[in-house]
């Protein structure tokens, strides 16, 4: 079970003109901004990673919009694990499991996920907020993915796991992201 004290959330990559060309992209863009904003309720740590955003453009407002106080660490990589500078904003959190979300699933997230499992990460892949533009190429992703270790969640799922109990303010408002 994960545990919220040392889980954090990774948005890989949901930018401009390539989000919106995503397989099912309504309900990942839902999905993605109820992890945002739940990561927030549960107080997880929140890295947000861009691929070149001066080509791709910037992070859809979905996400972007639910993180004022953060900035996106910029890559040219397609893991994000292959970037200094986010290995030590991971590393800064003291969390031992990461939650990854974003585009492409069987690219960026792909990669990402396969670099976090052998550096030692447990690694939970949120199915419903991940996407490719082929959704056959999704497929085959989470299938690699799990293969390789990580665990595969969804949205509702995973924050509830967090939540863990029935009751309190943080319950409460975890409901009406959900509803």
């Amino acid at each position: 079970m994960l545990d919220a004290n040392n889980t954090a959330l990774v948005i890989i990559d949901v930018q401009g003109k390539l989000a919106q060309i995503m397989a099912d992209k309504n309900a990942l863009f839902s999905n993605l901004e109820t992890m945002v904003k739940g990561a927030a309720i549960l107080d997880l740590p929140t890295l947000w990673v861009e691929q070149l955003p001066d080509k791709l453009g910037g992070t859809i407002a979905e996400v972007s919009d639910n993180l004022p106080n953060k900035e996106p660490i910029v890559k040219n990589t397609f893991s994000a694990y292959q970037t200094a500078e986010f290995v030590s904003a991971l590393e800064a959190t003291g969390c031992k499991n990461v939650l990854v979300v974003g585009i492409e699933a069987h690219i960026c997230v792909y990669q990402t996920v396969i670099n976090l499992l052998d550096a030692g990460y447990g690694v939970e892949v949120i199915t419903d907020a991940v996407s490719s533009r082929n959704v056959q190429n999704k497929t085959i992703a989470l299938n690699k993915m799990q293969q390789a270790g990580a665990q595969l969640s969804c949205t509702e799922m995973v924050l509830f796991e967090l939540q863990a109990v029935a009751q309190g303010e943080r319950f409460k408002q975890i409901l009406k992201i959900i509803k």
